[in-house]
């Protein structure tokens, strides 16, 4: 795939429409002012990137914040480069892998026994454009990941959820971090339920660009729901913007390819305190 259009994966717009924060804008900035001493969050994917930045910021704000991770390491790892900056953090880490589903059920199951409320859902952790891998279930790695891991984890999560609206009075919030990925169809056949675990057939970005759609479907699906049956919570997706992260870490170029392509988008690519986060759809 020429460099372009893979790079057109990641071109996002400008200012927000009406939050008054831009693409410069940092999660600090965003939320600065609010207390969320009352809100418990839970954040996937926070071992690293714009998921780590996420959880380092609702805590700060305050929010007790629990990290799901693959394993217990790193994520003890992460909740100490937190804590070494602000010591009052509460930050909680809880095993689960996300391409499992009996990971996931058994987390979700650990979380509804030992946490009263959930307020805020954010799912975003992911992987891009990997080699043609089964998960654990027999199921493409990128849409088990990116998206069937989310919705079971959704699932499991969301009763809690209503009920936490409800005896708070404070609105629930589910994010599925998407990507302006989901618009580049490589292979339409990769979306095929019944070829998504075609090896012949796979493509590394359309199986990445498919997981992402599926994403904004689920979203989009889920808030008509909530909005149907009444229930406080709402549901969006969003597309964080070109940021630079190890989700590229799959992609095998050469050094001085990497080195030419950083030079090229440095004036386009944010860093991940600058993540675009709008205040409506965290707290």
């Amino acid at each position: 795939m020429g460099f372009w259009k893979w790079s057109s994966f990641f071109w996002g717009g400008g200012e927000g429409p009406s939050s008054g924060f831009g693409s410069s804008s940092t999660a600090e900035e965003v939320t600065q002012g609010i207390r969320a001493g009352h809100l418990t969050a839970i954040v996937t994917g926070a071992t690293s990137g714009i998921g780590k930045e996420t959880a380092r910021v609702l805590a700060l704000r305050g929010a007790t914040v629990v990290i799901p991770c693959r394993t217990l390491e790193s994520g003890r790892k992460v909740k100490e480069s937190i804590l070494e900056h602000n010591p009052d953090a509460r930050i909680d880490i809880m095993e689960m892998d996300l391409s499992s589903l009996d990971s996931v059920g058994s987390f979700a199951r650990a979380f509804n026994s030992s946490y009263q409320h959930l307020n805020i859902l954010i799912n975003n952790a992911g992987i891009m454009a990997s080699p043609f891998q089964l998960s654990k279930d027999g199921v493409e790695l990128q849409f088990a990941t990116n998206h069937l891991g989310h919705f079971q984890l959704t699932n499991l999560l969301l009763d809690k959820m209503k009920k936490t609206a409800k005896e708070t009075g404070i609105q629930g919030r589910i994010i599925n971090v998407s990507s302006l990925g989901h618009t580049r169809q490589f292979d339409e056949s990769c979306f095929n339920l019944e070829k998504i675990n075609d090896q012949s057939k796979y493509a590394p970005f359309g199986a990445y660009s498919h997981s992402k759609l599926a994403n904004i479907w689920h979203a989009n699906e889920l808030s008509r729901r909530l909005q149907e049956e009444g229930s406080n919570v709402a549901a969006n997706s969003l597309h964080p913007g070109a940021i630079s992260t190890n989700l590229c870490r799959y992609l095998n170029l050469k050094p001085f390819i990497l080195d030419s392509i950083a030079a090229v988008m440095k004036a386009f690519v944010k860093s991940i305190p600058q993540r675009r986060v709008h205040r409506r759809l965290v707290i």
